[in-house]
């Protein structure tokens, strides 16, 4: 569920972060999916952390 919303929230914030910058419609689908991927990654490096200290 981490992951997912990790995915989400750097996806929009890649596409607000390009359409700040003027951006076309590229600019902004080529951020939000690098954002995403990345925050993704981020969370799903979190929730294992996180479940390795709890069990």
């Amino acid at each position: 569920m981490l992951v997912i919303a990790g995915v989400v929230g750097g996806a929009i914030w890649g596409a607000l972060l390009a359409r700040r910058r003027k951006g076309n419609r590229l600019d902004m689908l080529q951020y939000a999916t690098g954002f995403g991927i990345a925050f993704g990654l981020l969370a799903f490096f979190a929730s294992v952390i996180f479940l390795r200290i709890l069990a």
